[in-house]
């Protein structure tokens, strides 16, 4: 990773109650982890992810090609956005994911050095930041326990099976894929596509398509997040594995 890039620290959610989870989660193009700050307090408001911690990077300032080379928060550089799924195809900064995904790999490490298991981390995001949670989380060496992409697509997919590790140990970790089909920004044809290309290489994900949304979220798919997130991260209560220590 570049010495040159300058990384403020995560915005942290702290457990509400024992901490035995951990959720990160990565914003998009030109926004900062305060951006999704309301969705996490829209997940938390049930009172159903306590034990969740939660963990909002923010991207650091890059020339941003698409944006006249100007910088803007970014995870990786974008050549052009004009709506169409060749577009985010178009020069992708293989260097520049490269050292984002090093940076996620090592705030999921962070977390298990702390205690955390593995299985009890999901990496997610929206967008740019959707496109690196795939990224990170599939070429992760650790089994996770799942995967959020929104409005998103699958980065560097002509050579992704070059980046998995061996042994794969996500291929079975759940992905969930969700787009709006008014999408203007990343067309849902590339979503699809990138579903369809996992789907193809015995990834565990699926796609789910809300209508009339565009780049963006919606009450109902936090919701649907929120349900994931349940379901993958389950509240052990304060005595489990206590008998282990």
């Amino acid at each position: 990773m570049s010495s040159s890039i300058t990384r403020l620290p995560p915005l942290l959610f702290p457990a509400t109650a024992r901490h035995t989870a951990t959720v990160i989660f990565i914003h998009g193009l030109g926004d900062t982890g305060h951006g999704w700050a309301g969705a996490v307090e829209n997940w938390r408001r049930r009172q159903r992810l306590d034990e969740v911690k939660f963990i909002l990077p923010h991207a650091p300032a890059i020339p941003i090609t698409c944006n006249w080379g100007m910088k803007m928060p970014g995870w990786y550089d974008i050549h052009t956005i004009d709506g169409t799924p060749e577009s985010l195809r178009k020069h992708e900064d293989e260097a520049g994911i490269l050292a984002s995904q090093a940076y996620f790999h090592d705030l999921i490490q962070k977390e298990i050095d702390s205690g955390i298991p593995a299985d009890r981390i999901v990496i997610g995001g929206f967008s740019q930041g959707g496109a690196m949670s795939i990224f990170s989380g599939l070429t992760a060496k650790v089994k996770l326990a799942g995967i959020v992409a929104l409005s998103s697509y699958l980065v560097l997919s002509a050579k992704f099976a070059d980046f998995v590790p061996k042994p794969d140990v996500n291929r079975q970790t759940p992905v969930f894929m969700a787009h709006g089909d008014s999408d203007q920004v990343v067309n849902i044809a590339l979503g699809k596509t990138s579903f369809d290309l996992l789907k193809g290489m015995g990834y565990n994900a699926e796609f789910k398509v809300y209508k009339g949304m565009e780049h963006s979220a919606s009450l109902e798919e936090l919701d649907d997040v929120e349900a994931f997130l349940r379901e993958r991260l389950p509240a052990l209560g304060d005595n489990e594995g206590k008998s282990e220590l």
